[in-house]
């Protein structure tokens, strides 16, 4: 099999299968290559959320000093799997050079700027498609007022950069969410914040792709990829070889592989999630929330009420750790005791791509040719998918991008 197109796009999460439709809609030859099914990866079981308001990157003032003691336990809401690793150390390095008040406020308003360019564009597909795109905004849930005090430094941010948050005392909590907890210091609510169902957002997103005629090509996992000068790019898979043009590498936690025998630097670490996925319990509110010291979603999804959340940097290893799993189901528990429970449809774990400072990176790298790479989105993959997506598609079409894409580059590091 030797197949051409104007360009391929590798990896069919997301990232991938919303820059192959910006590109379908400017009429670019295109074909997407993904290893297993589409959104069969990190944009499978996630929380939906598109969050313009919770823009705070993971690294910032204190946040090592916070993290130091959850290192010690494997259950905690943020893991280091011990391994010797130099890109792992490597990838700390950078991350506490992020931590520091410049940097976080600057990579919020970049955050924000991507989430709320892809709600407005979640918006405009929803007229045509239907995965559940719900704009009732996002609630913090708060055990103490610690955590509360600890959030207002969140709410300045986003005041600063135009947003809005409401406080909300426990009395509102109880009234809008049945089963709380009786041990609870208040909330906080983000009205402008949306959620969808993310599986059905990619694949009814990647059937409208190929509808418009793009090729995709599933189980057809990626071996190498090959540039030169004067040619196509060249992408050898388990089912013979394409080229293209341009090639943009969208396969989350898996791109630094496909990019090391280019010779690249790309310091992205697989960050494993969890999530369970049970029955929706009657009665439960159409309104996701976050369980704000444990670190967990709750986010309803049509019949299916979804809980999810913790970091674990364990290299590409999807291992389910039962462990993690429990300690979910308990933080759940803590914060919802009053919740029925319902038959489980899923448990779920993977990978999501991240970088040391939380941003995406998008662009070309230098010294490169018919390469583009769009990755490194964290736990923000659907809040920033559309968008991204969309500025690919202006840089492969010689557009100017809506949003300056410097600041992802992939040189940065």
């Amino acid at each position: 099999m030797s197949e051409r197109s104007d360009v391929l796009v590798v990896g069919g999460g997301v990232v991938g299968v919303c820059t192959a439709h910006s590109l379908v809609e400017r009429g670019v030859r295109t074909t997407l290559l993904e290893r297993g099914e589409i959104c069969s990866g990190a944009s499978h079981g996630n929380g939906g959320w598109i969050f313009p308001s919770e823009s705070a990157p993971l690294p910032g003032p204190g946040a090592i000093r916070e993290a130091l003691p959850w290192l010690l336990d494997p259950a905690s809401p943020f893991w280091i799997q011990p391994r010797a690793s130099l890109a792992l150390l490597r990838w700390l390095w950078d991350f506490r050079r992020a931590c520091n008040a410049s940097a976080q406020r600057e990579s919020f308003g970049l955050r924000r700027a991507l989430s709320l360019a892809s709600l407005e564009r979640f918006g405009e597909l929803a007229k045509q498609l239907d995965f559940g795109f719900t704009q009732r905004g996002l609630t913090l849930i708060f055990q103490t007022a610690k955590a509360m005090r600890d959030a207002q430094h969140e709410v300045d941010l986003l005041e600063a950069a135009g947003g809005s948050a409401n406080w909300l005392a426990v009395a509102a909590l109880r009234e809008a969410i049945p089963g709380l907890s009786s041990e609870l210091a208040g909330g906080l609510e983000f009205p402008a914040d949306a959620h969808i169902t993310p599986g059905d957002f990619v694949r009814g997103l990647a059937a409208d792709v190929a509808q418009r005629g793009a090729a995709i090509e599933t189980h057809t996992e990626v071996l190498g990829v090959e540039w030169s000068r004067r040619g196509p790019v060249r992408v050898r898979t388990t089912r013979g070889d394409f080229s293209a043009d341009e090639v943009v590498l969208a396969a989350g936690a898996w791109t630094p592989e496909l990019t090391r025998g280019l010779g690249l630097r790309i310091p992205v670490e697989a960050a494993k999630g969890y999530s369970i996925t049970v029955e929706r319990p009657a009665g439960h509110p159409d309104l996701p929330l976050a369980l704000a010291e444990g670190m967990v979603f709750v986010t309803p999804m049509g019949s299916q009420l979804r809980f999810g959340g913790t970091l674990e940097l364990a290299g590409l290893d999807l291992r389910m750790n039962q462990r993690r799993v429990d300690a979910l189901a308990r933080t759940v528990r803590r914060y919802l005791p009053g919740i029925p429970r319902t038959p489980t449809v899923e448990i779920w774990r993977g990978l999501r791509p991240l970088t040391p400072d939380d941003l995406p990176i998008l662009g070309r790298p230098a010294g490169t040719s018919g390469l583009i790479l769009a990755t490194g989105h964290g736990m923000s993959g659907i809040s920033q998918g559309p968008i991204s997506g969309e500025l690919i598609a202006q840089l492969v079409s010689g557009e100017t991008p809506e949003i300056d894409l410097a600041p992802f580059s992939p040189d940065r590091f």
